[in-house]
Parts: C-alpha cells; sequence; structure tokens
C-alpha cells in the first residue's frame, strides 16, 4: 500500500499552495488526498504582490474537486499532513472535524506541513504552542498569541513540521519536507 498524505484546504486557498505540494508529493510517489469541509468542486484564488499595494491582491484561480469531507477523514490512514494558506483558514481553524484531524498529526508527531496562512489553524487548537513556525508575515502577532515563535524564513524546521511564509518559497520549504518525510515517513 502506498504511503498517503492529506492536504486539508477550502474554498479561497491560494492555488500554488495547494497545486504545488499535490504535485510535489505525488512526484514523490505519495498517495495525496485533498479534504475540506465537504465533499465539491473547491474554488481557489490566486494571490499576487503587486507593487503599491499594502498587501497581497486576491482572483479566483482554478477549481478542484475534494476527494473527501474532512468529517469522512481517518487521520491514522496518513503519514503526513499539508496545510495551504490563502483565506480558507480563516474558516477552517473554528471546524471541530478540522482540528480533530490536525491535532492526530501533532499529538503523533507525524510530518506537517504548513504555509502562509495555513498555521491559524494548528495555532486555535493550541498544536503550535511552543514551536518555531514561519507563516504569511503579517500573521506573525498571531503566532505570538497563540504561543509559537515567529520566524522569518523560507524552510522553518522544527522536528516533523516544516513551515514557509507563502507561495513563493515553495522551492525550499517542500524540500525541506520532502528530507522529513524521507526520514520519518517514506513512500512504501
Amino acid at each position: 500500500m502506498t504511503a498517503k498524505i492529506l492536504i486539508v484546504t477550502g474554498d479561497a486557498a491560494e492555488s500554488l499552495e495547494v497545486f504545488y505540494p499535490y504535485q510535489r508529493l505525488r512526484e514523490e510517489g505519495y498517495e495525496v488526498d485533498i479534504a475540506a469541509p465537504s465533499r465539491k468542486r473547491l474554488q481557489f484564488v490566486v494571490h499576487d504582490f503587486v507593487d503599491g499595494f499594502d498587501t497581497y491582491t486576491e482572483k479566483p484561480g482554478y477549481t478542484w474537486a475534494a476527494d473527501l469531507a474532512v468529517a469522512e477523514v481517518d487521520p491514522a490512514d496518513y503519514v503526513a499532513l499539508v496545510l495551504p494558506g490563502g483565506r480558507a483558514p480563516e474558516y477552517l481553524r473554528n471546524d471541530p472535524e478540522v482540528q480533530r484531524v490536525v491535532r492526530h498529526f501533532f499529538e503523533l508527531d507525524k510530518p506537517v506541513a504548513q504555509l502562509c496562512h495555513g498555521p491559524l489553524i494548528p495555532l486555535v487548537g493550541g498544536t503550535l504552542a511552543g514551536r518555531r513556525t514561519a507563516a504569511y508575515p503579517a500573521l506573525e502577532p498571531d503566532v505570538a498569541a497563540g504561543g509559537a515563535a515567529y520566524v522569518d524564513g523560507e524552510a522553518v524546521v522544527d522536528g516533523v513540521l516544516v513551515s514557509g511564509r507563502a507561495w513563493p518559497d515553495h522551492p525550499r520549504w517542500m524540500k525541506a519536507f520532502v528530507e522529513v518525510l524521507r526520514d520519518k515517513a517514506p513512500v512504501d
């Protein structure tokens, strides 16, 4: 049986932050499932950085069907978890089923990759307390309020937790995560 990785996301997730790990991890030989609040076609977005803007811009991105609803997820079936950013984490963090799944990975010390606004989810659940994490820079106060240490880096590794700031960090972030996976959760 091929090792499986779970991506938890939803509408308004950043397209690149879902598809890059999805494709890269499949390339490594993992089976990858996308879970969302419900089984439906998700509408992702594109966040871009435009000169003269104080923050990123947002445009409609790709659509993609969720493989399963988060309530259907048995986290024991997965060797690792990916939490992409975008705006999806703003509402996913309040979902008790999402918190159940995320808690499993942190409590069992399974590999977790989080990017951009993805850390909002484990921050709400208290599972980032005492950890080091990167995040979108505007989340530095949220990270501190959640009891974690914000690190401004492309690939921050804290045990089996690998984090980055946003999609421009993909090469270093995913390289570090793949290294953790090869050590802790290799493909069968």
